[in-house]
């Protein structure tokens, strides 16, 4: 009868812990899909920028990428619309500090990155 006891414990123990690595490992997943981290040099290279241009993109882009990570956080619905509002943000931010040529292959690079992880 101990042997049961024990046993039943043990089963109870592991299958805890497997549920809980589990839902880690989802939310793992869910972060590293809504990262938006992205090599600079290569971004200022395919854009032409400048070097003031290179100071405010890099501002902007930690902003959208810490909203973008606020949002992978939320559920449902709401998270839809955080990144929504989050790639507004970016958006408009980009805007006003690219030139047309360089925001037109900006919002390119966007919307493939978007599809690519699956957010579009």
């Amino acid at each position: 009868m101990k042997k049961m006891v024990l046993v039943a414990v043990a089963l109870m123990t592991l299958t805890s812990g497997f549920a809980k690595t589990e839902k880690e490992n989802a939310v793992q997943r869910l972060e590293q899909k809504y990262d938006m981290t992205f090599d600079m040099r290569r971004l200022a290279v395919t854009l032409d920028l400048t070097y003031d241009q290179m100071e405010a993109i890099q501002t902007i882009q930690d902003n959208f990428n810490d909203e973008m990570k606020s949002a992978a956080g939320a559920h449902g619905f709401m998270r839809h619309i955080m990144v929504d509002k989050a790639i507004e943000k970016d958006v408009r931010n980009m805007r006003q500090v690219l030139n047309e040529k360089q925001y037109n292959t900006y919002m390119q690079l966007l919307g493939l990155t978007l599809r690519n992880k699956g957010i579009r």
